[in-house]
């Protein structure tokens, strides 16, 4: 029960992110991805645009915001355009979090189709209408 409540009140105040968040830019590199990591170094994502890439299509044509957690588990969420973010644990690959571009702690970044806001207290990565979204931590992950 106690950790339903401050599951529940982590989730409230990152929500409640939005109203105090500065706006951030982040350019795109060569490719048109955007890549970026929390101040903590600890979750790092890459959005790629709607089309994908020359070397990387998403699945559903994108746009696609794939995120990976190093502690204290390596875990992977993928949250595309339509439908519930998917996390998959020890995903093999692990590279994450070496983007030089920090989400700088009480701000936004507006990616097309997404919504991040980086607290110290987690990432959330959401579609912009709130619908499907992913809330990433050191101490949990929350997919909708």
């Amino acid at each position: 029960m106690l950790k339903s409540i401050a599951l529940g009140l982590t989730i409230a105040a990152l929500l409640a992110a939005p109203v105090l968040a500065k706006s951030q830019k982040i350019k795109p590199n060569d490719m048109g991805q955007v890549e970026f990591s929390t101040p903590s170094g600890n979750i790092g994502c890459i959005y790629t645009p709607e089309g994908g890439t020359d070397i990387y299509q998403p699945v559903d044509g994108g746009p696609e915001l794939s995120c990976d957690r190093v502690e204290p588990d390596y875990v992977n969420v993928l949250l595309g355009p339509a439908g519930e973010a998917g996390a998959t644990e020890d995903p093999g690959e692990q590279s994450c979090c070496g983007a030089t571009n920090i989400l700088q702690y009480d701000n936004e970044l507006t990616l097309d189709g997404f919504v991040c806001y980086s607290e110290t207290i987690g990432l959330l990565c959401q579609t912009e209408s709130g619908e499907h979204g992913m809330l990433m931590s050191k101490a949990r992950i929350v997919t909708w």
